[in-house]
């Protein structure tokens, strides 16, 4: 008599239920890893994304810390700020500004006034983020190329934002704050006739005690040095570069409009003839980490 159930043939090349669950449970965690490590990869650029434009504002609210801390004698001020992927340093001796007279008697007189001043830097690995080898920026978009800016409004400090591959210690993103100058003009009345005042405005950041306890930078106000020179009908100012050979913080690291200014008759602001001008330079301590 006949089985009433079909018999069915073994088939050898065939794989069971229990293979073919591990083998897509194994393809489903690749996947899954897969993503997980792509996924990671992206926050970690978007994190350190972040840390680098919350710097760029703590380097703008530094500046601003600096001007007021620069005109007050034993002034100080703390300003925070948070990093994971890159650090922060002080830089000493990054800019050399010396200062030229030329009077109305045909004088011309470099006066005795130092203008060496320190930056402050916040340092990213490229590895970490990048913009791109060379890329340069100033922060704000509008701020002026220009080391000297007239105006009781202007800055004593300018942001810049840069990536280079070939400066010394490696490739890094880096954000700067860098000292730079602000001249007030004034006219004074008098019985014997009207002079015209010319005041020179010049932070000099220089290095403290950096510990490194915490993130934070502490500025203070420790001195104030002043050169006056009567019957002026020029002026000469120049900036140099101490740290170019050695760091690779040249001219092309900051990138002014140029590294020489002359104010006379003709430059704006005016320079008129039989000029008072007077030098201003605020001493600054700069000390990282200082419990």
């Amino acid at each position: 008599m006949q089985n009433s159930h079909r018999s069915f043939r073994k088939n050898k090349s065939a794989t069971s239920p229990a293979i073919s669950t591990v083998i897509l449970m194994a393809s489903a965690v690749v996947m899954i890893l897969v993503a997980m490590t792509y996924a990671n990869n992206i926050l970690s650029v978007k994190m350190a994304e972040n840390e680098y434009n919350t710097n760029k504002q703590f380097m703008q609210t530094t500046g601003q810390q600096i001007d007021d801390i620069a005109w007050t004698i034993g002034r100080a001020q703390t300003v925070s700020y948070s990093i994971k992927y890159g650090n922060v340093e002080f830089q000493e001796v990054a800019l050399d500004y010396t200062f030229q007279v030329h009077t109305s008697m045909g004088e011309l007189k470099t006066l005795n006034m130092s203008g060496k001043t320190g930056i402050i830097l916040y340092n990213m690995p490229v590895g970490s983020y990048s913009l791109g080898n060379n890329y340069f920026a100033r922060t704000p978009i509008t701020a002026n190329n220009s080391f000297l800016l007239p105006d009781s409004s202007a800055p004593i400090s300018q942001v810049i934002c840069e990536q280079k591959s070939s400066i010394s210690g490696g490739s890094y993103n880096r954000i700067a704050l860098v000292p730079t100058m602000r001249v007030l003009t004034s006219t004074v009345t008098s019985t014997t006739g009207s002079t015209n005042y010319f005041k020179f405005y010049l932070p000099d950041l220089e290095n403290g005690t950096n510990l490194y306890r915490s993130q934070s930078i502490t500025l203070t106000g420790e001195g104030i040095s002043k050169v006056t020179q009567d019957h002026v009908d020029q002026v000469i100012i120049s900036v140099s570069f101490p740290q170019a050979a050695s760091l690779g913080f040249d001219s092309s690291f900051f990138n002014f409009k140029s590294n020489t200014i002359t104010l006379d008759s003709a430059s704006t602001p005016k320079l008129t003839p039989d000029s008072v001008v007077e030098f201003y330079v605020g001493n600054v301590i700069v000390t990282i980490g200082q419990v």
